[in-house]
């Protein structure tokens, strides 16, 4: 049997946004840009409003870097100087630094399902094609496919795991 590549991927990420899912139960609107907060300390890590707005940077280059228009897609503006990889995550209780949890999620959601929807139709051949960005990115990852199987999976699980460990200190459990 033979299993297109971009298939493959689907698969991986798939599961990453089922998790995502279970993920945000119970989590409020006022908890999802905070702090965790263990017994009165609070911990400096990655709340969910900074790992979901951060991966929903690269749905969009994924689509892109596909040969498909994006521009639907296109970051919010703010995002990129708020979630960029060279940025660092602030606790914001009075919710002034980070949108809002409906508008982090949407665009997070919406930008994976339709990298998803272009993912399962890809050719295999694109996948062999170098990869369009620079630096160590190039270097770890020389082809499209390679750069689009960590951002669908080892980047993905990666923040997600974040996430839970974020969930566990707010008292939230397990997803």
């Amino acid at each position: 049997m033979s299993v297109p590549v971009g298939v493959m991927m689907t698969q991986s990420l798939k599961l990453c946004l089922g998790y995502t899912e279970r993920l945000l139960k119970d989590v409020t609107p006022e908890q999802f840009a905070r702090f965790a907060n263990v017994g009165g300390v609070e911990v400096n890590s990655n709340h969910p409003a900074f790992i979901l707005g951060h991966l929903s940077l690269y749905a969009p280059k994924i689509v892109e870097q596909l040969g498909h228009d994006a521009s639907s897609l296109a970051v919010p503006a703010g995002f990129q100087e708020l979630f960029d990889f060279t940025a660092t995550c602030q606790d914001d209780p009075e919710g002034t630094i980070y949108p809002d949890m409906e508008f982090v999620t949407k665009a997070y959601f919406d930008g994976y399902q339709a990298a998803l929807a272009k993912l399962e139709s890809a050719d295999d051949e694109i996948f062999q094609e170098p990869n369009p960005n620079e630096g160590r990115t190039k270097e770890l990852f020389p082809t499209k496919g390679a750069m689009h199987i960590f951002y669908v999976s080892g980047h993905m699980t990666m923040h997600l795991g974040q996430m839970s460990a974020w969930r566990r200190m707010q008292g939230l459990g397990a997803a």
